[in-house]
């Protein structure tokens, strides 16, 4: 749902028709929420040209050459720019995202996004939390967004307002006593990404920093990150089971080749030491493809 807030003779229609335009071009969960929207009411988008994001802040377009942007409560606090609505705020207190339409730096309205918890975003954070793994969201959005999410999630903690740049420091300071996976969007959090133990690139999802000492790679759904865990923990216990083999394997065989047991009449010949090591090699091969069933 998305409530549209205008200011002076613009219409609501128009707030949304500019706003989406400009958005149509972001992968960002709201801009694809403001785009949404204008499809919903039957709005038709109008032509860009010189689209850019503004990282942690918005994005920026021309509009029959006039400059856009659609960015956050932070770009305006930077730009000097008041916002002189209170309708802005109640809406923010109600748990909901608040955008900026901007018009050659003229606030032209706003608009305030309601966030919905995705399933598999909701059962990915109980599976995570099932796994004795601690879970916590950095976000740009406002705190009292930030509360509510973290609450449906039952997060261990959440930080607000954290623009891309400042998430790596965020980050570092979490490692002081975890170490740490971050999940996150690729471009925006790739500052953030960078800094973690762990890096999980996701296409969509609420971001989340996981106490986890698992190495994973690279998936695209939130569910796909609890698949990782249970795969690099699973993948670790393989190779314990594999290291303990090949070191119990050795630890008899070698003495036995080496004519420590001679004396009792127990020889080791190098044709049972090769059938020996052929089954030692043929035991951890298929171990390790057992892994395929788990």
């Amino acid at each position: 749902m998305t409530d549209v807030f205008a200011r002076g003779t613009v219409s609501e229609e128009e707030i949304i028709r500019r706003a989406a335009s400009v958005e149509a071009n972001s992968e960002h969960p709201i801009a694809r929420g403001i785009v949404q929207s204008a499809e919903e009411r039957g709005i038709e988008l109008l032509p860009l040209e010189d689209f850019r994001a503004i990282p942690g802040k918005g994005v920026e377009a021309r509009i029959a050459g006039t400059p856009s942007l659609v960015v956050s409560p932070g770009y305006l606090s930077e730009a000097g720019i008041p916002v002189g609505d209170e309708r802005v705020a109640t809406a923010e207190s109600q748990g909901k995202t608040g955008v900026f339409l901007l018009e050659d730096q003229k606030l032209l309205g706003a608009l305030a996004l309601a966030d919905i918890i995705r399933d598999e975003s909701r059962d990915a954070i109980a599976r995570l939390k099932e796994m004795g793994l601690r879970c916590m969201m950095l976000t740009g959005d406002n705190r009292y967004v930030a509360g509510w999410v973290a609450g449906e999630f039952g997060l261990d903690d959440y930080f607000a307002e954290v623009l891309s740049h400042e998430k790596s420091k965020k980050i570092e300071e979490i490692q002081q006593q975890y170490r740490v996976a971050m999940v996150g969007d690729g471009i925006n959090d790739a500052p953030a990404l960078v800094q973690a133990d762990v890096e999980i690139a996701i296409g969509a999802g609420t971001d989340v920093a996981v106490e986890s000492a698992d190495n994973v790679l690279v998936r695209s759904n939130p569910r796909d990150v609890v698949d990782i865990v249970l795969l690099s923990r699973k993948t670790y216990t393989k190779m314990l089971q594999n290291l303990l083999w090949a070191t119990g394997y050795n630890t008899f065989a070698i003495p036995l080749a080496a004519g420590v047991a001679v004396s009792y009449g127990i020889v080791l010949t190098p044709a049972v030491g090769a059938v020996l090591m052929s089954l030692s090699t043929i035991i951890v091969a298929i171990n390790a493809r057992l892994l395929r069933l788990n």
